[in-house]
This record gives C-alpha cells, sequence and structure tokens, in this order.
C-alpha cells in the first residue's frame, strides 16, 4: 500500500521489451533500502524490484545514486502508458508505506484505473491548476474535494465539471514530481479513491 506522497522522481536507464511485456531500469537517490520483491510506486504502477544495484559513474544523469529494475507484464503495457516511456524520462517513485509510517496522503493501491489526458495548465499565483479530461465510465467515482491519484501522487478534486475535473497543485509538488515537465496533451495514470469502488458494490445489491 501507498500513501500517494512522491518521494521524488526517478529516471529511466533502460527498457528491454521481451516476448512478455518490458522491462525497466530506473536510476533514484536515496533508496538504501532497496531489496528483492519490493513493491515500489513508478509513476503511480505498483511494481516488484527484480534488481538494485549502485550506479556507476557511466550511468549517472543527474544526482541518482542507485537503481533498480521492474518487469512489466503484458497487460500493464497495455493499461499504462509505461510502454512508452523512453531513457531519460523522469517517472514519480514511492516506496510502500512501513507499518510505522505517517499516513499523510489516503489509501493508494497502486493500481491504475485507467490513462487520463491533460486539457490545461494554469499558473494562479505561487501554484499551479490542472485540469483532466474525465474518461469515460469513471465520473462517478470523483466528488468535489475527495481523493485522487494521478501518476501516483496523492491530490484533492478542486472542482469537477462535465467531463473534467482540476486539481490544485501545490509549488512543492510541482518541482519534487513529474508535473512540471507535463503539457496539455500528456497522459497521466489515474487511480480513483478504493473506498468509492468499495461504497459502489456494497450499493449494488440494493440498486
Amino acid at each position: 500500500m501507498f500513501t500517494g506522497i512522491v518521494e521524488g522522481t526517478g529516471a529511466v536507464r533502460s527498457r528491454t521489451e521481451t516476448d512478455d511485456g518490458l522491462r525497466l531500469r530506473i536510476g533514484v537517490d536515496g533508496f538504501d533500502d532497496l531489496h528483492h520483491g519490493q513493491s515500489i510506486s513508478v509513476s503511480g504502477v505498483c511494481l516488484t524490484v527484480e534488481e538494485y544495484g549502485e550506479s556507476s559513474d557511466g550511468e549517472r544523469d543527474g544526482d541518482e545514486s542507485g537503481w533498480f529494475s521492474v518487469f512489466l507484464a503484458s497487460e500493464t503495457v497495455a493499461k499504462t502508458y509505461l510502454g512508452d516511456v523512453r531513457e531519460g524520462d523522469a517517472v514519480n517513485v514511492e516506496r510502500a508505506m512501513p507499518a510505522d509510517g505517517r499516513f499523510d496522503g489516503h489509501v493508494v493501491q497502486g493500481h491504475v484505473d485507467t490513462v487520463a489526458e491533460v486539457t490545461g495548465i494554469e499558473r494562479v499565483g505561487e501554484d499551479w491548476r490542472f485540469t483532466f479530461a474525465i474518461p469515460e465510465g469513471h465520473g462517478d467515482y470523483l466528488v468535489d474535494k475527495g481523493s485522487v491519484t494521478l501518476d501516483g501522487i496523492s491530490l484533492t478534486v478542486a472542482e469537477k465539471r462535465e467531463g473534467e475535473f482540476d486539481v490544485a497543485i501545490i509549488p512543492t509538488t510541482y518541482d519534487l514530481t513529474t508535473l512540471s515537465e507535463k503539457s496539455v496533451g500528456d497522459p497521466v495514470h489515474l487511480e480513483v479513491d478504493v473506498i468509492a469502488k468499495y461504497v459502489e458494490n456494497m450499493l449494488d445489491g440494493y440498486a
């Protein structure tokens, strides 16, 4: 389980396509507890560490001190945009929440529901306002002031309208995540609040 409080960004160091999916090697800084089988959210997608190690000087492009590799099965490639990332692309990274950790975001599973599209970006004072199109079939899970996960970031719906919704982004979130690199038309992974799914499931029997 994750909280959606992104720890920072990593950089794709290599990508290897296989018959069964895609393997990514991602450079990171400060992840001194990497181990085989560890769950890490990569731009909102829960993936499992296969290998890890220290970056050599020739591998570094920035401050990344280590790396880890993950495998994306064909289904994950088909349902996310990670199949389109290239070497040098930045991704948001968050390690799974420890049992005694502080819960600062909301319950994030890393199970991406769909891919949404950025339809607007506006500077509002020191903050930013991002607008996203609501993918078909997902509007009922989004409510004003409710939680939503975008590229692994726990955010609050500032306003929901017909076919789109806004989120307000503070400078810290903008600077520490890949949102600063997004443009209108770019994709983002969307995970709706799992509580909404449970409520829907419980109410289905009363319809």
